[in-house]
């Protein structure tokens, strides 16, 4: 599964989680640095990712638009990327669970 991380989160969460989410990027190194929220869902959508963002406007886009793309919301408020990083990693088997088994398109981390 790959993940596309939005500028608001580290881009150096794509390397350091790669060995749980391999081919994942980040919308900057995907070209889309400073693209509307709508370019980087049809982005998405178009190349199989997973947005990752702490970004509501994902989460109202998903309810609006429906998968996929799938988003993942990152709701752990001002927090070190070593923490992100700590809870993507304990929270990867129900990433996994909600990007292949489940219908619905919006999974909240907090």
């Amino acid at each position: 599964m790959k993940l596309l991380f939005d500028e608001n989160l580290a881009a150096r969460l794509v390397h350091r989680l790669a060995d749980l989410f391999p081919g994942s990027t980040d919308v900057t190194s995907a070209g889309l640095a400073s693209t509307s929220d709508s370019e980087i869902w049809q982005f998405a959508k178009a190349n199989g990712y997973v947005i990752v963002s702490k970004d509501r406007d994902f989460e109202n886009l998903s309810v609006v638009k429906g998968a996929p793309p799938k988003v993942i919301l990152v709701q752990l408020g001002n927090c070190s990327v070593q923490q992100i990083e700590d809870r993507l990693r304990r929270d990867a088997v129900r990433i996994g669970e909600f990007v292949r088994h489940q219908p619905k398109g919006l999974l909240v981390i907090t």
